[in-house]
């Protein structure tokens, strides 16, 4: 089969489109034929080994472990193993390999714990748009920073491919949204609900004297000391990832989390620091909230399995709108 391939470190040059073994399912695992893929900061990150302390959590001090880039994908069940139960060749599913890679290829192998059903009446494309920002973005908002109806939450990076889904999920969670973004964005972001746009580039929302009941920070581009500023007294602040590849780093955006786990028991505010571990949980309420119209996955721009490259260099390097998606 074709897949996009990595044997070290270092820019989307590193990334190759070459014939690669096809895998087998045995035991839970499910074959599937990769219809649609999509691009996160995640893979950008891994592709880099940036920041660098992050080498040492699994991922290869001097290489990638994992050869093929890739974590999001939608497609159709091919084979299973003996003691899959929930699936049967033919269903459309869609789902997150996680710490695995693997999805930027024709097939991928996967456990059945970490698919879920593609939600009706969506494409291959957006349904494989939806996997690790839909679930950034509902377990930030919902689980880690328990936003309740009625509360005003803050997006900061609101046209991003998490963003999109967290200005969407606030709404359908009964909040009142304040969406940040560039001045390109704005009306994209209003047309998802966002009760008030903040063009970043006129207004400094950690200034302009508004607070607000949680802020979700996906951008790490201010202090704790300002963000504190823009929260209501024992309000909240999620912070999760941020940054674009400036030369490669020791800790990057970590070193802001870092320093809110430092903080954390010192200030009345919570400071929270959100990790995605693949959740088929997530997935199912993800699929749920879709189905319903809680959400619809915004799509910037799609590409071929070979223009995985280019695709990334744009995600890394630019403020790409919402989500990039491979069709294969």
């Amino acid at each position: 089969m074709k897949a996009v391939v990595q044997d070290r470190y270092g820019s989307p040059d590193t990334l190759e489109f070459r014939d690669v073994e096809l895998p087998a399912a045995s035991g839970d695992e499910i074959l599937v034929r990769v219809h649609a893929a999509s691009i996160n900061a995640y893979d950008w990150h891994i592709m880099r080994g940036d920041p660098y302390l992050a080498r040492l959590t699994g991922l290869g001090v001097t290489a990638p472990r994992r050869k093929i880039r890739g974590r999001d994908f939608a497609g159709r069940v091919e084979a299973v193993g003996r003691d899959v139960r929930r699936f049967r060749p033919g269903d459309e599913v869609f789902g997150d390999l996680g710490a695995a890679d693997g999805a930027f290829a024709e097939y991928v192998c996967v456990s059945e714990k970490l698919v879920e059903a593609k939600p009706a009446d969506l494409t291959f494309e957006q349904a494989a748009a939806i996997p690790l920002a839909g679930h950034t973005a509902l377990k930030g908002l919902r689980d880690i920073g328990r936003l309740q109806p009625g509360q005003h939450v803050l997006v900061n990076g609101a046209s991003g491919g998490v963003g999109t889904f967290a200005v969407q999920i606030a709404k359908s969670l009964g909040a009142k949204v304040t969406a940040v973004c560039s001045t390109r964005n704005v009306e994209l972001v209003a047309s998802l609900g966002a009760d008030h746009v903040i063009d970043y580039t006129t207004n400094d929302f950690t200034r302009n004297g508004t607070r607000y009941d949680l802020v979700f920070d996906l951008v790490g581009n201010h202090s704790l000391t300002w963000l504190r500023r823009a929260c209501t007294p024992g309000g909240t602040i999620v912070l999760s990832g941020g940054g674009v590849f400036s030369g490669g780093s020791l800790v990057g955006p970590m070193w802001l989390m870092i320093r809110a786990k430092l903080m954390a028991p010192f200030v009345r505010e919570r400071l929270l620091v959100l990790t995605t571990t693949v959740d088929r949980e997530i997935l199912v309420a993800l699929r749920h909230l879709a189905e319903s119209g809680g959400f619809t996955p915004v799509i910037d721009r799609t590409c071929s399995l070979d223009e995985v490259p280019d695709a990334v260099r744009y995600i890394e390097t630019e403020h790409a709108r919402a989500k990039v998606v491979i069709t294969v």
